[in-house]
């Protein structure tokens, strides 16, 4: 009987040859349901550590985008600098920005949110831009003709209706993501991208973790579709 260690928090599988049952399973590198079923709790931590880039990167990253669009819904030629520059951030291959910034911040949580940090600027800071211009005028207009100063038109006023251009933009940031967020695993950062990385081979491994990716995307989408629907009550009456 031959075992194969994988470095993944001592992830190790029976790859007998001539078992019966769920060791031939294992050894075909088949999908396993039993086998998934038994070794299901060791991608728990690996889970929560992914959830916790992601949502780190994503808050630190929504926070620096909004801050920057509303600094440039208000100086316009503020926008096309800050395109370009998220841009470069955003075309780099990320295994080549975690190898960039290794010397600098060296392996693990850092590292990995520096990259994944810069992953989510252009995409939340231009649909933060895009939903602030689109903004239709007369309600701008009417805002200012009941009084309203320029900061309370903002808050009250452009923000509140640029809200579905907003999570648009936070959802599609969330999933990407989750996606990129795999790849901290040669950061040093761990998360999902541990086991799967760990036996590529093996379908029932690599089905789980990926599984798991693939629901995390799919619950955060949901929960910010959920925030912006509890936010913008008067989308749901103008659909009905």
């Amino acid at each position: 009987m031959s075992l194969v260690l994988a470095q993944s928090g001592g992830f190790v599988r029976d790859r007998s040859a001539g078992a019966s049952g769920q060791d031939a399973c294992v050894a075909r590198d088949g999908v396993c349901p039993s086998w998934i079923a038994e070794n299901f709790d060791r991608y728990v931590e690996p889970l929560q550590r992914h959830v916790l880039l992601t949502v780190v990167a994503l808050v630190i990253g929504f926070t620096i985008s909004f801050a920057l669009a509303l600094l440039a819904h208000r100086r316009r030629w503020l926008v096309t600098p800050i395109v370009q520059l998220t841009g470069i951030l955003y075309t780099i291959p990320s295994l080549a920005l975690f190898f960039l910034l290794l010397p600098l911040t060296g392996r693990g949580f850092l590292t990995a949110e520096i990259a994944l940090v810069s992953y989510t600027l252009l995409i939340i800071f231009r649909n933060v831009i895009t939903g602030l211009d689109g903004v239709p005028a007369d309600a701008v207009d009417a805002a200012r003709g009941m009084g309203l100063t320029d900061r309370q038109v903002l808050w009250k006023v452009e923000i509140p209706l640029a809200l579905p251009e907003i999570a648009a933009g936070l959802r599609i940031a969330a999933t990407t993501t989750v996606g990129l967020a795999t790849l901290a695993f040669f950061a040093g950062a761990g998360g999902l991208g541990d086991p799967i990385y760990a036996d590529l081979t093996f379908k029932s491994n690599v089905l789980v973790a990926g599984g798991l990716c693939v629901l995390l995307a799919v619950v955060l989408d949901l929960l910010v579709l959920l925030a912006q629907r509890l936010l913008t009550p008067w989308t749901r009456a103008a659909t009905a």
